[in-house]
């Protein structure tokens, strides 16, 4: 059982009674917040949400870029036990629509620059009954619900403070346990629409777990540029709290600009995808590399070069293997990476993971053998609590009493675990998890299109990039360059295709009629293939 001094908003608290002028986050930009700051922000919060009507168990769906609002906007319902659902921020059109449906919100908050993306879709929504939009600036848009500001709404909501005692004031309840729903996390579904994966409070504290003791001390920077909308994001400043540093934020990533912030903010640690890793290795040598304060690197996956990323830039690298739905079950020992592959070994000790490769008859299957990674645990509530109103998808996850990934991986003799591939038919581009299923519905909108399919193709940066496979309707014509404009507007600039080939038809099994992708993988870069970066295409920013 996780203490509550352990679940992040009382780890809030806590902080802010035992040191509450240190520093906790600061941006780029300059801003800085010390933990009494982050706490009476998450007070002013939760009351202006219960004010609102909000209640332990109410899904409000939150849009903010990454920022200290979004953790604002996110702590203050966590402190009433409500569900945060945080859209990704890329999302527009129909699958902004469908993740405010689904998840039921009667209330959302969205930031201005967003606010285009919702005119569009108003009368399409289900539930929505109040908007709002928490540094507005300007006029409210005239919409089919209530739309408030961000100022009106916090205005008299109680400023937050914590008596002795750690209780905190206004009559806002005791805060979240360990079993509570941290947030309702979206993500890619795999032959139907994306689902809410509930992620309990007990669950994301294992994302801090999976880290190092030395790999942040007191009062030292810990660089993220991962949203609030992952786990990734927020699980940094899970980490931070508990450890005593302070979070230092870049809304999105600037390679030419991540090792001048880690000089200037004192960034002793942080978290990089191997795509960002890769990217870093792309720059030119300098002499001064490795003079910098970073010591410690968690990187995901690791990169073939890693040991010349460590000796290159003066730092210790940790692996890890999570998802949304298990937490963190495979680690690195530490700094020691078993081999330049690996992503670790199921960890030891609380809460008592385990980790099996089987087949599909859910039987283990010998080292060296490809299978699906299968995860439960000892202790409750440290992997899902299911998927938010899709009781047939989670029970089928969690099949003969074991959570099913849907990634293919080998474990060697030494208990070695290794990614091999998606059994599941999912793309990951550049840290975000795509569904191949709902870029497909995007394609299949256009008038022209009779029907698609979309596969992963390697990427040079590592991971993935997104190909589309296209079979006209009868008699129409269709540009490449005009599908991608008909998508920009409707579908998140990260599952945009990078790769279209027009084909006339698509391979299909004999007796279900399914689209073959195994056979597209083949060949997916062949002369029928057009390139959009190639073509110079530039994708308008989100």
């Amino acid at each position: 059982m996780l203490d509550q001094g352990h679940v992040l908003p009382h780890a809030i608290i806590d902080a802010a009674s035992a040191r509450g002028d240190a520093l906790a986050m600061l941006d780029v930009a300059g801003r800085r917040r010390s933990f009494n700051d982050v706490r009476d922000e998450m007070m002013r919060w939760a009351g202006a949400y219960a004010a609102l009507g909000v209640t332990p168990g109410s899904t409000v769906l939150t849009m903010v870029p990454n920022s200290f609002e979004c953790y604002d906007v996110w702590l203050g319902l966590a402190w009433l036990r409500a569900i945060e659902v945080p859209a990704n921020t890329g999302y527009r059109g129909p699958m902004l629509a469908y993740i405010l449906n689904n998840s039921e919100a009667a209330l959302a908050v969205i930031s201005e620059r967003y606010l285009d993306r919702l005119a569009l879709i108003a009368d399409d929504l289900v539930h929505l009954k109040c908007l709002v939009v928490p540094d507005a600036s300007g006029p409210l848009p005239s919409l089919p619900f209530e739309v408030r500001t961000g100022d009106d709404v916090l205005a008299g909501a109680p400023s937050g403070g914590a008596p002795s005692g750690g209780t905190p004031s206004g009559g806002l309840g005791p805060g979240p346990a360990y079993h509570d729903i941290a947030a309702m996390i979206y993500t890619s579904g795999t032959t139907g629409p994306s689902k809410g994966v509930l992620v309990p409070w007990a669950e994301l504290y294992q994302f801090v777990e999976i880290q190092a003791p030395e790999s942040l001390d007191q009062n030292r920077g810990y660089y993220s540029i991962y949203p609030g909308f992952h786990v990734s994001g927020k699980a940094m400043l899970y980490f931070t709290v508990i450890r005593g540093g302070y979070l230092v934020i870049r809304e999105t990533l600037a390679p030419g600009e991540f090792w001048n912030d880690v000089r200037t903010f004192d960034c002793q640690a942080a978290g990089l995808l191997g795509p960002i890793a890769s990217l870093l290795m792309l720059a030119p040598p300098r002499p001064d590399d490795a003079d910098s304060p970073l010591e410690s690197v968690y990187m995901g996956p690791i990169i073939p070069e890693v040991e010349e990323f460590k000796k290159r830039f003066g730092v210790r690298v940790g692996t890890g293997f999570g998802m949304t739905e298990i937490g963190a079950p495979l680690t690195s020992d530490g700094f020691n990476l078993a081999n330049g592959r690996s992503c670790g070994r199921a960890r030891t000790g609380p809460p008592g993971y385990q980790c099996r490769i089987v087949d599909e008859l859910d039987e283990p299957v010998a080292p060296g053998v490809v299978g699906e990674l299968v995860v439960r645990s000892d202790d409750p509530w440290v992997l899902n609590a299911g998927y938010w109103r899709m009781p047939e998808k989670t029970a089928e996850a969690w099949r003969n009493g074991w959570f099913h990934t849907g990634d293919g991986f080998m474990c060697d003799e030494d208990g070695n675990f290794y990614f091999v591939d998606r059994l599941k038919d999912a793309i990951r581009r550049r840290g975000e998890n795509i569904s191949s299923f709902e870029v497909e519905a995007g394609i299949n909108a256009h008038p022209s299109v009779a029907e698609s399919a979309v596969i992963a193709v390697p990427s040079e940066l590592g991971e993935d990039d997104v190909k589309a496979l296209v079979v006209l309707r009868p008699g129409a014509q269709l540009d490449p360059r005009q599908l991608i404009e008909f998508l920009v507007p409707v579908m998140p600039r990260f599952m945009i295709p990078r790769y279209i080939e027009i084909t006339a038809e698509l391979p299909k099994t004999d007796a279900t009629f399914r689209t073959q992708k195994a056979r597209l993988r083949e060949d997916p870069l062949n002369e029928h293939t057009w390139d959009r970066e190639a073509a110079g295409i530039v994708l308008p920013k989100a």
